[in-house]
């Protein structure tokens, strides 16, 4: 019973996905991520590591990208760019 519970949160967790982070805020794109004043470092690679990952892929459409509670998908060059651009800003 409690192995059913937690492969059900686990599953919760990956079906809301990193939008948990954004509750509130209106990040459509990527490079909104990067721009979030209020999200630390830590929370924006989170983001868009998440964004970027094959989980979040759109069937039938490989190199595109939608977070739940997006309303639209992005191309992984997109999330690649946006994820360049927060090295950049925080020289990593």
């Amino acid at each position: 019973m409690m192995h059913d519970m937690l492969q059900q949160a686990a599953g919760n967790a990956m079906a809301i996905g990193p939008t948990v982070l954004v509750q509130g805020a209106q990040l459509l794109r990527p490079i909104q991520v990067v721009r979030a004043s209020a999200l630390s470092l830590d929370d924006k690679r989170t983001i868009l590591a998440a964004w970027a990952s094959d989980f979040y892929a759109v069937d039938s459409k490989p190199a595109l990208r939608q977070l739940p509670g997006t309303p639209e998908p992005v191309s992984i060059d997109e999330v690649q760019s946006a994820l360049k651009e927060l090295d950049r800003r925080y020289g990593i």
